[in-house]
């Protein structure tokens, strides 16, 4: 079934009009104007690609008493490890569908998206989390940051 889109992203547009998305809609002068989400947002969304469609989930979680970290991302190492399984909750490894990433003042192109982590708690709203690896060499001096985000089918 064909979704129509919004004009300045490649979201839905009813997805776009039920959050009110607007006011995150930024021109870099010359290009498409884009959306972008921030986890530091009052409302932190994250768009994330489940079942071939694109849903937007609560970016990590607000709830310091639940059991789910409070932080927007989470390691690599742990979902391998299995360490999400402790939390008592259903998880779903999911893409964060993106073009460009940004990291303490930096802007980079993704190709194909962020690998993510969808966390469904029994009493709580869902929520998603940027799963992240160690930075490589060229991303750490790019970017200063030891972690970086795990991209789909491809390495900064």
């Amino acid at each position: 079934m064909y979704r129509r889109r919004h004009p300045c992203s490649d979201l839905p547009t009813a997805l776009f009009d039920a959050h009110d998305l607007g006011r995150r809609v930024y021109d870099r002068g010359g290009n498409r104007p884009e959306v972008r989400f921030d986890c530091t947002d009052r409302e932190p969304l994250l768009p994330v690609l489940v079942g071939g469609t694109v849903e937007l989930f609560q970016w990590g979680s607000r709830d310091r008493a639940g059991p789910l970290p409070t932080t927007p991302w989470t390691w690599r190492a742990s979902v391998d490890a299995g360490a999400w399984a402790g939390v008592g909750c259903d998880t779903e490894a999911c893409v964060i569908p993106a073009r460009y990433g940004f990291e303490r003042g930096v802007w980079f192109l993704i190709t194909e998206g962020i690998h993510g982590l969808l966390v469904r708690p029994p009493e709580t709203a869902p929520a998603a989390y940027m799963v992240c690896e160690p930075s490589t060499r060229y991303y750490r001096v790019m970017t200063r940051s030891d972690r970086m985000p795990w991209l789909v089918g491809e390495v900064i």
